[in-house]
C-alpha cells in the first residue's frame, strides 16, 4: 500500500527562478505576470507528477530572522528584489489562496525553517515528502523518504533535478548533513555566509568527505592539506562555527500546522479561474473546465452533426424561419468543408455539402432576407463572406471585372464578435472563439489546440470529424451567445458608433478588395529579380575584395568581426551575440567608408530579391492576380495591416524599390488612379491640438515644413534651405510619434542638446501642441487609455510600469495614439465611402489596395472623371476637421506611374 505524500514549496525561491527563467510578460492591463506564470507552471507540473494528498507553500516575511540577530550582515549583499518581481509576490499568494493552498509564514524564521520543521514532522508520521525549491541549501533535508526537487525554468519548459540522500552523496560526495558542513567552510555568497578564508568548494568537499563535520576536522586540523586550509581552519574556527549555525535549517520552528489544513481539495475554484482570466493565462484555463463563474455558462450544449439528409432538411426548414442566428463557415483555402448554424443558446448544428449539396446557397438565401440590425452573428466574418454568394458563384469576378455574388447582403444585420472584441481590447494578438466566450460569459470551452491540434482543417475533418464539427459549432454558438453582451459593452465604452458605422462596413470593403486582388506581370517580376541578382553578385565581390576575405555578409556576427576587429572601424557596440551591425551603426560608418555603403546596398537588394521579387511571385494566383489579406484586428492604433503578402511594405524610399511597382498593372481596358492623403497626421495634430498658428498655416495653404523651419529656427521664410525644411519635417513628424531628443539627434545626426533645443523651440512656436500632448499623457494615466476623435480606445498599461523605459514608451503611445488612431479612422471611413460609391453608382471601377494613407483604384477606361469625383468627395468628406483634408491624385498605366 502506497504512503500518503506531502509537497512543500519554497515560495520565494520558485518565484525567483520563474521570474528570471521566463521573459517579461504583461497582461493587457500592464501587470507583470511572468513570475506568477512560471510559478504555476512548476506547481501544476509537480502536482501532475507527484499525485500528492497534501500541499503547502512557505514564504519568507520581510522582517529580520534569528540569523540576522546572530550576524547582522546575513544576506546583506543581496540586491533588492526587482520591482517587477515584487509586484508579483502578492499576486502569487492571492492565486494560491484562491486555490485553497495554505501559506506558511512566521516572523523571525525563514521559509527554509518552516519547510524543514514540517518535513521532519511528516517524516515521523510516515509520509513521503517532496520539497520544491531552487535553493540547494535545502538539500540538507533530503533523506530516504524526503525528496528535494530543484526546478529549472526555461522558455521551452521546466526541467527538474531530483535528490534523495543517496543522490546528494553521489553528486556532492557528502551526505545531506554534509551540505551544512560545506557551507561552514566555503561560505555562501548569495546569503553572505562568511565561511573561512581561502577555502573553496573543492577543498571544503575534500575535507568534509574525509572528516564529515567541522568539529572532527578541527580536531584533526594538523592532518589537513593544503596547509592554507589547515591554518585557516585553526585561525578562523569561530567563523566556521558561526557559518554552520547560519547555514543550518531550524527543524524545530514553532510554526502552526495541521496536516488536514494542507489536504489538497478542488484547486480549480471559480476564484482562481477569475484570477487566471485577469492575468490572461490562457494555457491554464483547460484545467478549470466545468468551473464556469456565470449561471449562463451551462455546459450541456448540444453540438449536433447532421449526417442524415432527411434530418438535415428538417433542421434547415426550422433554420429558414429564424430572424436571428449565429453561423460559421468552415473552410480551407477557399474550399468549403461545412457550415455550423445556431439559433438557440445551447444548441448548434453542423452540415456538409455531402449531406446538403446546396447548403451555402441555402445560407445565402436566409441571410439576404434578414432585416434589422444585430441579427446575424459570426466570428471573423470577412473570411466567410466569399461563401455567402448566390448561385452564380460566391465572390467570383465576371468577365468585365465586376464583382458578383454577395452584393445583396444586408450589411447592417451582421455582427462580427471578433471585431467587437478587438475594439474592446486591441492589445491582443488574436480573438479566437474560446477567448471571446470566456471574456464575455466566463464560460470555458475547448479551443482549437485541444480539439484538433495543429492539423489542417480538411485533414482534421477526415481523421477527427466529430471534434472538427464541434470546432465549427463552438464558433456559431459563441457568436450567437455573445453578440448582445458585446453590443452592450461597446455601448458602455462609447464605441458602438465606431463599430456599426466604421468597422462593420469595413469588413465588407476589405472582403471586396481581397476578392478583387491586383494584377501582376509575373515575367517582369522574374526579370526584376534576375537584374537584382547581377548587382548583388557585383556587390558581393566588391565587399569581399575590400575585406580581404570571403565571409557571409548576411551574418551579423561575421560582419561585426570584419568591421570592428579586422578593419578596426569606429562605433563598435558589443551585444550578447557579437557586435551590433544595425542600420544606424552602418549608416554612420557609410559616411566615412564606401565599403560599408556597399554593404547597405547589398542588404537592401537581397531583401528586395528574397522578400519581393521571389516572395511576391509565389502569391500570384491562377488569374494572374495577387489576392492578399487586409487585417483590421492586428494593430493597437486601428491601422489596417496587409499580409500574404504584405503589399503595404513595398519600398518607396529608393528608386530601385519604387520600380518594383511597375509590375503591378490594371487589367486590360483599365487604368490606375492613386489618391493619397496629404500630411494627414499633421493635419489631425493641428485639429485636435487646436494650435492657432499651425491651423492658420494650413488654412493659408502654406508649405508647412518651410513655415516650421522659419519659425523654429528663426530664419526668414525666403531663406529657408532644403536642409532646413528637411530638418523641420523631421521635427514635425517626430512630434507626431512622440520623438525624444535622443531619437531626433540620431535621425538628424546632430547632438542631443541641439535636438532638445529644436523640440523646445517647436513647442514655443506651437504651444497648443505641447498643451495637447501633455494633456493626452495625463488623460491616459487617469483613464488607462488614449482615445481618438472617433472614440477608439487604445489601452496604455505601460504608463503604470515601474520600469522607466516602459513608462516612457507608454507616454509616447499616449501622445501619438489620438493622432495616428484618428488618421486610421479617417482612412477607414474613406475606404468604405469610396467602395460603396463605386458600387452604388454601377461603375466597373474597384478599390483594390490601401497602403497607409493611400488608396489605389482600378478604373475602367471612360470612368476616370467619375472616379476622380468620387475619390475627392468621399476622401475629403471622411472627417470634418478644423483643418481641411487634402489629397493628391495621379493616374497611370501601372502603380509606379500612378504613385
Amino acid at each position: 500500500m502506497s504512503k500518503d505524500k506531502i509537497v512543500l514549496i519554497d515560495g520565494h525561491s520558485i518565484l525567483h527562478r520563474a521570474f528570471y527563467g521566463i521573459p517579461d510578460l504583461t497582461n493587457s492591463e500592464g501587470i507583470h505576470t511572468n513570475a506568477v506564470y512560471g510559478f504555476l507552471n512548476i506547481l501544476f507540473k509537480i502536482l501532475d507528477e507527484e499525485q500528492a494528498q497534501y500541499l503547502a507553500v512557505a514564504f519568507d516575511l520581510h522582517a529580520p530572522t534569528f540569523r540576522h540577530e546572530m550576524y547582522k550582515e546575513y544576506k546583506g549583499t543581496r540586491k533588492p528584489m526587482p520591482e517587477e518581481l515584487r509586484q508579483q509576490v502578492p499576486l502569487t499568494k492571492q492565486m494560491l489562496q484562491a486555490m485553497g493552498i495554505p501559506l506558511l509564514m512566521l516572523e523571525g524564521y525563514e521559509a527554509d525553517d518552516l519547510i524543514g520543521t514540517i518535513s521532519l514532522r511528516c517524516e515521523k508520521e510516515g509520509l513521503d515528502v517532496s520539497i520544491i525549491s531552487g535553493d540547494r541549501d535545502l538539500l540538507q533535508l533530503a533523506s530516504d523518504t524526503t525528496l528535494v526537487r530543484i526546478p529549472k525554468t526555461k522558455r521551452s519548459g521546466t526541467e527538474i533535478e531530483d535528490y534523495y540522500a543517496k543522490d546528494v552523496l553521489e553528486r556532492y560526495q557528502v551526505t545531506p548533513h554534509g551540505i551544512i558542513e560545506l557551507k561552514a567552510l566555503m561560505g555562501d555568497a548569495s546569503d553572505n555566509i562568511p565561511g573561512i578564508p581561502g577555502v573553496g568548494e573543492k577543498t571544503a568537499t575534500k575535507i568534509i568527505a574525509q572528516y564529515e563535520t567541522i568539529e572532527n576536522a578541527y580536531a584533526h586540523a594538523d592532518e589537513i592539506k593544503p596547509n592554507r586550509a589547515r591554518d585557516s581552519l585553526k585561525e578562523h574556527y569561530d567563523l566556521a562555527q558561526l557559518s554552520k549555525t547560519l547555514a543550518t535549517i531550524n527543524r524545530e520552528s514553532p510554526v502552526e500546522f495541521t496536516l488536514e489544513d494542507a489536504r489538497i481539495g478542488d484547486l480549480y475554484t471559480p476564484q482562481a479561474l477569475e484570477l487566471c482570466k485577469k492575468l490572461e493565462f490562457r494555457q491554464f484555463l483547460s484545467r478549470f473546465e466545468g468551473k464556469e463563474t456565470s449561471d449562463s455558462g451551462k455546459k450541456e450544449w448540444e453540438l449536433l452533426v447532421l449526417d442524415n439528409p432527411f434530418e438535415a432538411e428538417d433542421v434547415l426548414s426550422e433554420f429558414e424561419k429564424q430572424e436571428s442566428f449565429g453561423f460559421h463557415v468552415l473552410s480551407e483555402e477557399n474550399a468549403l468543408i461545412g457550415i455550423a448554424l445556431c439559433w438557440e443558446p445551447e444548441r448548434a448544428y453542423f452540415v456538409t455539402e455531402e449531406v446538403v449539396p446546396d447548403i451555402a446557397a441555402r445560407l445565402h438565401s436566409r441571410v439576404k432576407s434578414v432585416t434589422g440590425t444585430k441579427r446575424i452573428a459570426a466570428i471573423d466574418l470577412k473570411e466567410q463572406l466569399v461563401f455567402l454568394g448566390d448561385a452564380s458563384g460566391a465572390g467570383e469576378l465576371s468577365g468585365d471585372g465586376e464583382q458578383t455574388g454577395n452584393e445583396d447582403l444586408p450589411e447592417e444585420s451582421f455582427f462580427d464578435c471578433a471585431v467587437a472584441s478587438y475594439l474592446l481590447n486591441p492589445l491582443k494578438n488574436a480573438y479566437p472563439y474560446d477567448d471571446i466566450l470566456r471574456e464575455a460569459e466566463g464560460v470555458l470551452v475547448p479551443g482549437r489546440e485541444e480539439l484538433i491540434g495543429k492539423l489542417p482543417l480538411r485533414n482534421a475533418m477526415l481523421v477527427q470529424p466529430e471534434k472538427t464539427a464541434a470546432y465549427a459549432c463552438y464558433h456559431a454558438i459563441t457568436a450567437f451567445r455573445c453578440m448582445n453582451i458585446l453590443d452592450e459593452r461597446l455601448r458602455g465604452t462609447g464605441m458602438d458608433k465606431l463599430f456599426y458605422e466604421v468597422e462593420m462596413p469595413l469588413v465588407f470593403t476589405l472582403h471586396h478588395m481581397q476578392q478583387e486582388g491586383i494584377l501582376v506581370k509575373g515575367e517582369e517580376l522574374r526579370s526584376y529579380g534576375q537584374n537584382l541578382e547581377g548587382r548583388i553578385s557585383e556587390l558581393e565581390q566588391q565587399i569581399w575584395n575590400a575585406a580581404g576575405e570571403e565571409f557571409n555578409i548576411n551574418s551579423p556576427k561575421q560582419l561585426g568581426v570584419i568591421l570592428f576587429e579586422k578593419l578596426k572601424m569606429p562605433y563598435a557596440k558589443k551585444t550578447k551575440t557579437g557586435y551590433s551591425t544595425s542600420a544606424d551603426v552602418l549608416d554612420k560608418l557609410a559616411e566615412e567608408y564606401p565599403f560599408v555603403a556597399d554593404i547597405l546596398e547589398y542588404r537592401q537588394l537581397t531583401k528586395l530579391k528574397s522578400t519581393y521579387a521571389e516572395g511576391l511571385y509565389h502569391f500570384i494566383g491562377p488569374d494572374g492576380r495577387i489576392h492578399g489579406k487586409f487585417n483590421q484586428m492586428v494593430t493597437a492604433t486601428g491601422r489596417i495591416s496587409s499580409t500574404d503578402p504584405n503589399l503595404q511594405n513595398i519600398p518607396v524610399r529608393t528608386e530601385l524599390g519604387r520600380e518594383l511597382r511597375k509590375v503591378f498593372v490594371p487589367r486590360e481596358g483599365y487604368v490606375f488612379i492613386d489618391a493619397d492623403y496629404s500630411q494627414i497626421e499633421l493635419r489631425v495634430l493641428a485639429a485636435v491640438s487646436g494650435d492657432e498658428r499651425l491651423i492658420e498655416a494650413y488654412r493659408e495653404a502654406k508649405d508647412i515644413h518651410a513655415i516650421t523651419a522659419s519659425q523654429v529656427f528663426h530664419i526668414p521664410l525666403d531663406r529657408v534651405t532644403a536642409a532646413d525644411r528637411r530638418n523641420a519635417k523631421a521635427v514635425n513628424f517626430g512630434i507626431v510619434y512622440g520623438i525624444s531628443s535622443f531619437g531626433l539627434s540620431n535621425g538628424l545626426s546632430i547632438s542631443r542638446k541641439e535636438a532638445g533645443e529644436y523640440i523646445e523651440k517647436y513647442f514655443e512656436t506651437y504651444p497648443g501642441i505641447k498643451r495637447f500632448l501633455d494633456a493626452s499623457v495625463l488623460s491616459a494615466k487617469e483613464k488607462g487609455y488614449a482615445v481618438t476623435l472617433f472614440g477608439r480606445r487604445r489601452p496604455v498599461p505601460e504608463l503604470k510600469s515601474n520600469n522607466f523605459m516602459q513608462r516612457s514608451f507608454g507616454e509616447r503611445v499616449a501622445m501619438n495614439s489620438p493622432i495616428q488612431g484618428t488618421a486610421a479612422d479617417i482612412i477607414k471611413i474613406a475606404m468604405v465611402r469610396v467602395d460603396r460609391a463605386l458600387r452604388s453608382q454601377g461603375l466597373s471601377s474597384r478599390l483594390i489596395l490601401q497602403v497607409h494613407d493611400e488608396l489605389l483604384v482600378e478604373v475602367k477606361q471612360g470612368e476616370q472623371e467619375r472616379v476622380r469625383e468620387i475619390l475627392s468627395r468621399e476622401m475629403l468628406g471622411a472627417a470634418d476637421l478644423a483643418v481641411a483634408l487634402e489629397i493628391d491624385m495621379k493616374e497611370g498605366g501601372d502603380w509606379y506611374e500612378a504613385h
